[in-house]
């Protein structure tokens, strides 16, 4: 498969040393300087976040919103990703939050393992921040961790102020201040906490404590703007069988608030925002990613996200298959290209150069990126060690994005989006990567058929709220 740009090319080496210009909407984050002695107390004022409670049936709001646990005893871990764009510092904050085997409160007993086997248990909070620096809190119990079924808010306390009993339930920031030592909280519209880093990343630069406030404003879910919001991976998602799942929850948005990082307050203004989730029994065997909203050539609002994976399909073999789409927003549209829509290409190095195209039968999207930035080894939930280092992560990526019109002969026609970023995020992961990964996936005509169906599962289960299965 040939790429359209070298990765080489004075494109991207223009793109590694020029801060991205700024663009109406999605790039008026601003960052606080250091203050000098001769500022006024007026212009020193902190920023600050607007808290407002979740809202019932909110706009926005996607399928799979929700906790995901059922309660059982299987194999089961449900993880969150929030990520926060300065583009005046060309920094980025990634904030990561996991469960595991939530049915045991602590880690299991020799009884309890004998009786179900091995688990790994707990919760981690982790947090990729300015300069790649890293900070990791991790727990193995869960008895302070807690989930809406319904609604994207969770939250966990590490340590509870003295003679404080820990939140179960979205509060007032004051109220968390006032009973959470170190945990967090977060909410579509809300992002807070405090963690203290547990010494275990010694392969990486790390902060000691990190802490933050920021209220969001959604501008986009997964679909228009206007119309329902979709399932990431199609209404089949509502049910265990191909996992695990994942679930864009807000595309973009914007955020106002600070983070206090490495002896730094970073307080920002309107900064662009992300957050999607994945549950199930485990990361895929191996995946790329990328995503940004922070770019130079466009107007409007602009969003990507890009994924693919190796993951295993039900039954009595161990039998893979690929997974991938590539979701934009711009505009107000959503411009969707998944497998029973069309077909996904890529090629994807160890590390440094992505390749992503598909065509949905009316548009063909190509995105190219790379990183000269060797990246920041994560941590994320496996089948085989729990929450362990897995993955490689960049937000200092060089990203181009392109989308035409597709003509009736196939080929490319109008050029509809062409822009750039050098705050694109990056990542791989699983493995192994012995070579660069080609791939092309598209669904089997009876489950496109099937996916194609306009099936509201959503809509079914909200008519019979008894009946609605947790997280959707």
């Amino acid at each position: 498969m040939a790429s359209t740009i070298s990765p080489h090319s004075p494109f991207f080496n223009n793109l590694l040393t020029q801060p991205p210009k700024p663009r109406p909407f999605f790039c008026t984050a601003s960052a606080t300087p250091t203050p000098t002695p001769t500022q006024t107390q007026t212009q020193q004022q902190p920023t600050k976040p607007t808290y407002s409670p979740t809202p019932p049936n909110r706009p926005l709001r996607t399928p799979h919103s929700g906790y995901h646990f059922d309660g059982t005893a299987r194999k089961f871990f449900e993880g969150w990703y929030f990520k926060v764009s300065i583009p005046e510092r060309r920094q980025s904050f990634c904030f990561m939050y996991s469960v595991e085997s939530p049915s045991f409160p602590r880690k299991l007993t020799p009884f309890e393992e004998a009786q179900y086997g091995p688990r790994f248990t707990g919760v981690g909070a982790q947090i990729l921040g300015a300069d790649d620096k890293y900070i990791c809190q991790f727990s193995e119990e869960s008895k302070n961790f807690w989930g809406d079924r319904h609604e994207l808010i969770l939250g966990n306390t590490f340590v509870a102020k003295p003679n404080s009993k820990p939140p179960n339930k979205e509060v007032p920031p004051q109220d968390f201040n006032n009973k959470v030592l170190e945990g967090f909280q977060v909410t579509p519209l809300w992002n807070q906490g405090f963690i203290r880093d547990d010494g275990r990343s010694n392969y990486v630069e790390t902060v000691e404590t990190a802490r933050w406030e920021y209220s969001t404003r959604p501008v986009y879910g997964w679909g228009d703007v206007g119309s329902a919001q979709k399932s990431t991976a199609g209404w089949l998602a509502a049910f265990p069988v191909f996992e695990p799942h994942w679930q864009i929850c807000m595309a973009g948005g914007l955020s106002t608030g600070w983070i206090e990082w490495d002896g730094e307050r970073i307080e920002f203004n309107d900064a662009p925002s992300y957050s999607e989730k994945n549950w199930g029994g485990g990361f895929p065997r191996k995946w790329f990613w990328a995503q940004c909203n922070v770019f130079e050539g466009g107007s409007g609002e602009i969003a990507l996200t890009a994924a693919g994976g190796l993951r295993q399909i039900p039954g009595l073999t161990e039998t893979y298959e690929n997974a991938a789409l590539i979701g934009v927003h711009y505009d107000g549209i959503f411009y969707e290209f998944v497998p029973w829509n069309g077909v996904v290409n890529w090629e994807v190095n160890p590390w440094g150069y992505w390749f992503i195209s598909a065509d949905n039968g009316r548009h063909v999207v190509e995105l190219e990126a790379r990183t000269d930035d060797p990246g920041t080894t994560l941590r994320a939930p496996t089948i085989e060690a729990g929450l362990a280092p897995a993955c490689n992560d960049t937000c200092f990526g060089i990203l181009k994005l392109q989308i035409w019109e597709r003509r009736y002969d196939g080929s490319k026609g109008k050029l509809i989006l062409d822009v750039s970023s050098n705050m694109a995020a990056l990542e791989v992961g699983g493995g192994p990567w012995f070579s660069p990964w080609k791939g092309k996936t598209s669904a089997p005509a009876l489950l496109k058929r099937a996916l194609e169906l306009p099936i509201d599962v959503d809509g079914f289960f909200n008519a019979v709220p008894l009946l609605k299965p947790p997280g959707l």
